[in-house]
């Protein structure tokens, strides 16, 4: 038994070699992360980690353009990543959660501390769903669907870590 995803992925059943082989699909997936069986979000959030970190040692204007970058495109990519799954938000498409941990940390110095406490919020906010991100997620459609809860998600957990920060318990 397989803690991955191998068969059948999505309504038009792709496999796994398709995800890999395919670029869309490779970042839709968070670099494979979203094969995961269990909690695909939280693993495309843990293959976010990396990412968050390279951008932060490219400095902040870079880290604000390269985020921006990432929402941005990750509209095309869900999109385009749903419509070859023939489903739509499937569960391993984590790109939107990649760009989520990203957004989350735009406002705070990157230090270990300060991701782990991002990442927890971020994943509370994501799997929670308060409002406003229950009605984007039922309401808005398509690649922007797909990307903007998770984006609401971070900039929500982004101002409570801002705060986490400002008070000094970072």
């Amino acid at each position: 038994m397989s803690i991955f995803l191998t068969d059948k992925i999505g309504k038009n059943e792709l496999t796994a070699k398709a995800i890999f082989t395919d670029p869309v699909l490779f970042l839709a997936f968070g670099f494979g992360s979203g094969l995961f069986k269990k909690a695909p979000g939280t693993m495309g959030t843990v293959a976010a980690i990396p990412v968050c970190w390279l951008f932060a040692l490219a400095g902040d204007y870079f880290y604000y353009a390269l985020t921006l970058a990432a929402v941005v495109a990750g509209v095309g990519i869900c999109g385009m990543a749903a419509k070859k799954l023939g489903e739509h938000d499937f569960g391993g498409i984590v790109w939107d959660e990649v760009a989520g941990l990203l957004v989350t940390m735009l406002w705070v110095p990157f230090n270990w501390p300060a991701l782990l406490v991002g990442f927890v919020l971020f994943r509370l906010f994501d799997i929670v769903k308060p409002w406003p991100i229950i009605w984007v997620d039922r309401k808005v459609s398509g690649g922007l669907g797909i990307m903007l809860d998770d984006i609401l998600a971070g900039i929500m957990s982004g101002l409570i870590l801002l705060v986490i920060a400002d008070l000094g318990w970072l």
